[in-house]
């Protein structure tokens, strides 16, 4: 069978790009047509190529980077390549396959996670925060999760979009988790009103801290 090329693939993604999809991605600070179906399909289809995936993810095609993270090896790539990745990252929706797909299973994800939080751009430090909630609600040992919520109280309300976003979740991790950080992170949620009003589809859980926290508790204890 010959070899899948990039050049290949990317007249495959082109051809697959879909005007209707991509005008409703863009609403949200994305920059592709492809259903996401569609591309997990194609990944299962080339199974894990190291080599095409760096390929890939140097077109700087957001569809072509996405399909990339589904085909790499995570634990292959370097801290410094992660850390260029992620820096180049631009959209939400590839940065948020790369943190989840990607560095959370890489043996560099503390170091990074230490190294984005506190990054002054926004993006940067939205990756380091999403990196803390995961250790929120895996391995908590050795976070100062008092701390974490003094950050929250005296920054989220004016964060950007998506560092606001990821300190949301973090907020609500610790609030779902920890029963001793619960009060708190109510309080602190119903104090700032982040995501308050954020339209929810029906049978879903409000973003909204509070309701969040409260809701996945209540499940727990069903």
């Amino acid at each position: 069978m010959a070899e899948t090329t990039v050049a290949d693939l990317m007249a495959e993604l082109a051809a697959l790009d879909d005007p209707k999809l991509r005008a409703v991605n863009e609403k949200h600070g994305d920059d592709h047509g492809v259903n996401l179906g569609q591309l997990r399909a194609i990944a299962k289809r080339l199974k894990t190529q190291q080599d095409l995936a760096r390929e890939l993810w140097a077109t700087g095609d957001s569809a072509a980077r996405l399909l990339a993270l589904l085909i790499c090896r995570p634990k292959a790539f370097t801290r410094e390549e992660l850390d260029t990745m992620l820096r180049g990252a631009r959209t939400p929706k590839v940065q948020d396959w790369l943190v989840n797909y990607v560095v959370k299973k890489s043996p560099h994800a503390e170091d990074l996670r230490v190294a984005w939080f506190d990054d002054p751009d926004p993006a940067v430090a939205s990756a380091g925060w999403a990196l803390t909630t995961e250790r929120v609600a895996k391995k908590p040992d050795g976070l100062d999760l008092p701390g974490l919520l003094d950050l929250i109280e005296a920054q989220m309300k004016d964060a950007p979009d998506r560092l606001q976003w990821a300190m949301n979740h973090c907020l609500a991790q610790i609030g779902i988790d920890h029963a001793e950080h619960r009060t708190r992170a109510i309080d602190i949620g119903e104090r700032l009103e982040v995501l308050k009003d954020y339209p929810t589809p029906p049978n879903c859980t409000s973003p909204f801290a509070p309701i969040w926290i409260n809701e996945m508790v209540r499940r727990s204890t069903v």
